[in-house]
């Protein structure tokens, strides 16, 4: 870990000395930063760790344009780049590819924000539908796991026996996503706004296969084994129907008003940042499953302490959906508009910090954030704006309307024609991995630092620790930027 820091630590240098103008004659704000002007690079190699994805490396590039600095250190536009891949378990498991690009002045009166990416995923975390109704068990796994005769599975044995690390890969599934939204962003009156967009997005899933064990092989050992994951159950039960398993399109559009008072965008310490809209996805547009769904975000930022040396900051979100469907594949993502990416998942570095991700999927899900900023030293380095800032927070989450997780006659009839042997062991599952509970609080606190740059580049380091064993142990991250 301490290799990890230094390797970030010295791309942080560089990054700044990259972005470094050269400026004969350099202007001050109120607050006594330096006033950036025109065009400022901000490249950096990728050197992250997510505990739900892995290691991460690659390279990005932050470009912001200031203008004549009137609205510093909020920019005109700015791009971003990104390609990196992460790996876990010794093995690249997933890459992504993004483009964003945010602008307020190429259409006079209205912000455009077009985010784009290809993400892949070989080993995604799949823990179900309604939060605690999945049962997140690793002891039952444990108990019915065979490691293969190959080098692979004696690897993975020797790491069971020696330090007790059990493969998750039932806990895995495997999905392709390509995501283009273009919003866009008008003034009504004075920090009060309209919202309007346009999202795509396409989604390949598929069965996670494996490499060296197979899980819950069958009610006979001496056949064939069955391996399988909670992934592939969910579809033998029928909770994934078929012609949903292997994922669709999404075609939407949006609509909603916004109330924004924020003093910086990325890096806020005082004002309200709030937001509501629909999301329609009729089958007219090229949607596979229709569905329509609602998002309200409520974010506050109180100042304890003037000049924003400490903030405390708070996020209020709730997404429904209208109707009681909504096809699986979509419940991971929570809708945002402007320049972010829309979240996925429920759980991990962009929601709720310490759960697993997609720990918590339904239909209508909330979640809260509340952390304390503490902006402990500010300095001047090649003529960039530098801070340090230490957070302590809580997050947690609840579904309040579930998915359907019913277990029909039907399809168990269908699983026991299929295969009757495999088919029994299957059905027995069901009762394990699906309690008859409702859905309770998923809670998490911990704290974190941050290094930041001319209040917009920002590289957070993060720990947090979930109340409930159901939801994960301790999560680290290396990440950018704030959560809100």
């Amino acid at each position: 870990m301490k290799r990890l820091f230094a390797i970030i630590t010295a791309a942080m240098v560089t990054c700044t000395i990259a972005g470094a103008k050269s400026e004969k004659n350099v202007s001050y704000n109120e607050n006594g930063e330096i006033i950036k002007t025109g065009v400022n690079l901000g490249p950096l190699p990728v050197v992250a760790f997510d505990a739900d994805r892995g290691f991460q490396f690659g390279a990005l590039l932050n470009l912001y344009d200031f203008g004549d600095g009137k609205n510093y250190p909020n920019p005109n536009s700015q791009w971003y780049f990104e390609a990196s891949a992460y790996t876990k378990e010794s093995a690249i498991n997933s890459y992504k590819f993004v483009v964003n690009y945010d602008n307020k002045t190429l259409i006079p009166g209205v912000r455009m924000s077009i985010c784009s990416g290809y993400y892949k995923d070989a080993a995604l975390d799949f823990y179900g539908f309604n939060g605690y109704q999945s049962n997140y068990d690793m002891d039952l796994v444990a108990q019915n796991i065979l490691f293969s005769d190959d080098k692979a599975g004696e690897k993975l044995q020797n790491k069971y026996d020696n330090k007790g690390k059990l493969p998750k890969g039932f806990y895995r599934q495997g999905r392709d996503l390509i995501k283009v939204k273009a919003d866009f962003t008008g003034e009504i009156l004075k920090n009060f706004y309209w919202e309007a967009g346009y999202t795509f997005s396409w989604v390949k899933a598929q069965s996670f296969i494996p490499k060296g064990y197979t899980v819950f092989p069958g009610a006979n050992i001496d056949e064939d084994y069955i391996g399988t994951s909670l992934f592939d159950l969910y579809k033998d039960w029928g909770i994934i129907s078929e012609d949903e398993a292997d994922g669709g399109i999404t075609s939407a559009l949006k609509a909603g008003l916004m109330y924004d008072s924020r003093n910086v965008e990325n890096n806020p310490t005082k004002g309200i940042w709030a937001e509501a809209h629909v999301i329609a996805a009729p089958k007219w547009l090229g949607t596979s499953d229709a569905h329509y769904k609602y998002c309200a975000t409520f974010r506050h930022y109180v100042p304890i302490i003037k000049d924003g040396k400490l903030t405390f900051a708070y996020r209020l979100g709730y997404q429904g959906t209208f109707g009681n469907s909504s096809p699986w594949y979509t419940m991971p993502f929570y809708t945002n508009m402007g320049p972010k990416a829309d979240n996925d998942g429920f759980g991990g570095y962009r929601t709720v910090r310490g759960l697993m991700l997609n720990r918590v999927q339904g239909l209508d899900v909330g979640f809260f954030n509340a952390e304390f900023r503490w902006r402990f030293i500010d300095f001047k380095l090649a003529k960039q704006n530098i801070a340090f800032a230490l957070s302590a927070f809580t997050d947690g989450a609840h579904v309040f309307r579930g998915y359907d997780m019913t277990f029909t006659d039907e399809a168990k009839a269908k699983l026991l024609l299929a295969d009757p042997l495999t088919g029994i062991a299957k059905a027995a599952l069901y009762d394990k991995f699906v309690l008859d509970r409702k859905d309770g609080f998923h809670g998490s606190a911990g704290g974190g630092l941050r290094f930041i740059m001319n209040q917009n580049f920002i590289v957070a380091f993060e720990y947090a620790r979930c109340f409930n064993k159901q939801d994960g142990n301790g999560a680290f991250y290396i990440n950018t930027g704030f959560l809100f």
